[in-house]
């Protein structure tokens, strides 16, 4: 393992290097908090699992250096997924602001391919790849009773493995009782929206995700791979201005370029410190 090594009595253990950081965000305590470890070489699987369900949070992400670029993997604190937007943002912020990473993009391998983070004035913009979603009206009864308010649409996201879940206003969205007992008996974690009300915003959001360990994930940028493509389709636009409208709410700013998704937002670091391990 990586780190310094201390001794206990008769046991030794390492010290990994461990940053908290709020994402999409420009404050600290709102937006959502990513664990982020990183790595000179991998740790095992169960330990990387460990050091997520000690973390607690939504997302822990460890990187480890491959060649010029970086490999990066995410876990909740009950399993491994396979994209997870804010806390790709939360590494880049601490390559760039914490480890001194001096070029302007990051490049890291992962599950879904090849994803980066750059600069973006006082942004970073993660590049990630757009979904494909389908109309899944089959699933709107049982979405419907996952929620004290009925959606009007339903889609399938089979590449974020989530039900989209369209709502009349904007209110429905940010007043929403969840169901958590029945959205822990779907077969899909569940993203919700709307079209925005307020000036300049183009539409809102909230991620469900209770059968991942996440109940109510606070912003989710894997979510809008699937989101920017469905409301391109149904305002015909590329760029867009969105809030994820949960208690600790998030911004981001979207853009889709071809077959994939450019997500920015803001960073802020909120905690560094070493666990033992």
């Amino acid at each position: 393992m990586d780190g310094a090594v201390t001794k206990h009595g008769n046991t030794a253990s390492a010290e990994l290097d461990v940053f908290q950081v709020d994402a999409f965000s420009a404050r600290p305590f709102a937006g959502n908090p990513a664990g982020v470890v990183p790595l000179q070489s991998w740790l095992t699987d169960q330990a990387m699992q460990a050091i997520a369900a000690e973390m607690n949070l939504a997302e822990t992400a460890f990187f480890a250096p491959e060649g010029d670029h970086y490999r990066i993997r995410w876990f909740t604190p009950t399993i491994e997924v396979d994209l997870c937007g804010h806390a790709t943002l939360a590494s880049g912020h601490v390559l760039f602001n914490d480890l001194g990473f001096a070029a302007e993009k990051i490049v890291f391998d992962s599950r879904s391919g090849p994803l980066s983070v750059a600069r973006a004035g006082e942004r970073l913009e993660l590049d990630f790849p757009k979904h494909v979603i389908k109309p899944a009206p089959e699933a709107l009864a049982k979405i419907a009773v996952c929620f004290n308010v009925k959606p009007v649409e339903a889609h399938l996201s089979e590449g974020f493995g989530a039900y989209l879940a369209l709502f009349e206003r904007q209110k429905d969205v940010e007043t929403l009782i969840p169901d958590f007992g029945r959205l822990n008996a779907l077969d899909q974690s569940v993203i919700v929206t709307a079209r925005g009300e307020e000036p300049g915003l183009d539409f809102v959001s909230r991620y469900f995700a209770p059968t991942w360990g996440i109940p109510e994930d606070p912003v989710t940028g894997g979510a809008h791979c699937t989101l920017v493509p469905f409301w391109a389709g149904v305002t015909g636009k590329t760029v867009f201005h969105a809030h994820q409208v949960s208690k600790r709410h998030g911004e981001l700013w979207l853009k889709l370029e071809g077959d994939r998704v450019k997500i920015a937002g803001h960073a802020v670091s909120v905690l560094r410190g070493k666990m033992k391990v």
